[in-house]
């Protein structure tokens, strides 16, 4: 994932999260909205309902490495944030990963 498509401003979450759509799984939520470019920005969202800072940027890490290694599959011209439930304070990559590709196909944006 590129620099230049990743989230960053307070105002692009917000728009996100105002116009866009979401779904839910037991352990991501995920909100996405066409940005009418040819290509995604992606966000990820961690709170302190999750735990410690340590824990909040080992699930984040695991959130990046999920989507990275799977971007390939995805339909392009979205903006699309992940947030990340209580529950993934114990999981393993492997049950992330399967959670972010679980709710990319619910919304259809995989190829």
């Amino acid at each position: 994932m590129e620099s230049n498509n990743k989230l960053r401003k307070n105002e692009d979450f917000r728009k996100v999260y105002k116009y866009g759509k979401s779904m839910a799984n037991k352990l991501l939520i995920v909100y996405y909205l066409t940005n009418n470019t040819n290509d995604n920005r992606i966000g990820f969202t961690v709170s302190k309902k999750v735990g410690k800072s340590v824990v909040r940027s080992r699930v984040k890490r695991l959130m990046k490495e999920a989507y990275r290694l799977n971007d390939h599959k995805v339909k392009l011209g979205y903006d699309i944030v992940f947030i990340a439930r209580q529950e993934c304070n114990t999981s393993t990559y492997a049950e992330i990963e399967s959670a972010i590709l679980h709710l990319l196909k619910r919304i259809k944006l995989l190829k």
